[in-house]
């Protein structure tokens, strides 16, 4: 049987095989950013200090990040490639805080697609490296985008709906909410500077500080936004075509016919995002792969294809896809094609066989 030891000697050459820089980053990094990118439900995660003058920072949670922060600190527009093999610390359910991830990122390659499929061949290289044949589990971030976009929806309903995927409870919730939404008659709205001074008045008749939480403009935006809202009505016809589209799920090809013919019956142009799926079908091998509609990372920076490859137990060994956005998102001054993967390399080595 090999040993653990010579295991994680092959995957750390895999890891220098990939050529590129290998990225260190600092152990303690300022935590603004995974509160603005990722949200509470991964802030709840972070192992937290903070300074003398009171700034959080937090022990290395993830690589990604802190790679492609300073990608953009050195001027961002030059492919690079970055590969990772080190410690990261994440408070979890069961399991020690600190534990040892590995993976690659890969920026502004020329080819967007050939970059994509480097990341699921160095994933599925790693966890050949311990015997493990996985479950491949694909979504489409951008499939969904196209669906969206030219489905029939006032556009203020496009955003929230975008935002809620990836979480099936909460896009469950809102489609429930827009299916129950009566159809009210339009009623002429107060103009804004007549409501901002309404709620002044009844602010400083009630003793509430003007300027202690939000202040009268910014609550009557907030009306005014939420009334032009339920004023925009769904159609009954695209609530049903958002349910349907969500539900499938199963063997990939499968599952892509069945959304290739929804979108034939609902005029649709959904071709190219199918078919850049199925060009990286080919190479995941005898790895059997299923395609879930309604499947990606709870972070909306995930733009075209997402993944997962899991144990036989339906354990994550391996996450990853296309991020472009995040770069945006961190400031870049124009879109950079960005894809990469994560191991959980204590996950890898509890798969191996005892």
């Amino acid at each position: 049987m090999t040993n653990p030891a010579y295991r994680r000697a092959r995957l750390e050459s895999l890891v220098e095989a990939q050529g590129g820089c290998r990225a260190t980053p600092p152990l303690l990094l300022k935590a603004d950013s995974y509160f603005d990118l990722a949200g509470e439900e991964f802030g709840r995660r972070l192992l937290l200090t903070s300074d003398v003058t009171g700034a959080e920072y937090c022990l290395r949670p993830d690589f990604t990040l802190p790679i492609v922060t300073d990608y953009i600190a050195q001027g961002a527009g030059e492919p690079a490639a970055f590969s990772y093999l080190g410690p990261i610390f994440r408070q979890r359910e069961t399991g020690p805080a600190e534990f040892d991830q590995a993976g690659i990122e890969l920026l502004a390659q020329p080819d967007g697609d050939i970059a994509l499929d480097q990341v699921l061949t160095f994933a599925r290289a790693a966890l050949s490296l311990y015997g493990i044949v996985p479950q491949v589990h694909l979504g489409g971030v951008g499939l969904f985008e196209a669906l969206l976009a030219q489905a029939d929806m006032p556009d203020a309903w496009r955003s929230r709906i975008r935002h809620r995927f990836g979480h099936p409870e909460a896009m469950d919730r809102l489609l429930s909410r827009l299916e129950q939404a009566p159809d009210l008659p339009r009623r002429e709205q107060p103009g804004r500077d007549d409501l901002v001074e309404d709620i002044t008045a009844r602010m400083v008749s009630a003793g509430l500080s003007l300027s202690d939480g939000r202040s009268p403009a910014e609550i009557a935006d907030r009306f005014l936004e939420q009334q032009a809202l339920d004023a925009a009505q769904v159609p009954a016809a695209t609530l049903r075509l958002l349910r349907e589209y969500l539900a499938i799920k199963g063997d990939a090809l499968a599952a892509l016919r069945q959304i290739e013919d929804l979108g034939e019956r609902n005029r649709l142009f959904l071709g190219a995002p199918i078919r850049a799926i199925r060009r990286h079908l080919d190479g995941l091998g005898e790895a059997r792969v299923s395609f879930d509609a309604s499947f990606s990372p709870r972070l909306d920076y995930y733009t075209g294809i997402v993944f997962e490859m899991r144990g036989q137990g339906g354990t994550i060994l391996v996450s990853g896809g296309q991020y472009d956005r995040l770069l945006e998102r961190l400031g870049a001054k124009a879109p950079i094609a960005a894809s990469g993967c994560a191991l959980w390399v204590d996950r890898l080595e509890a798969e191996w066989p005892k």
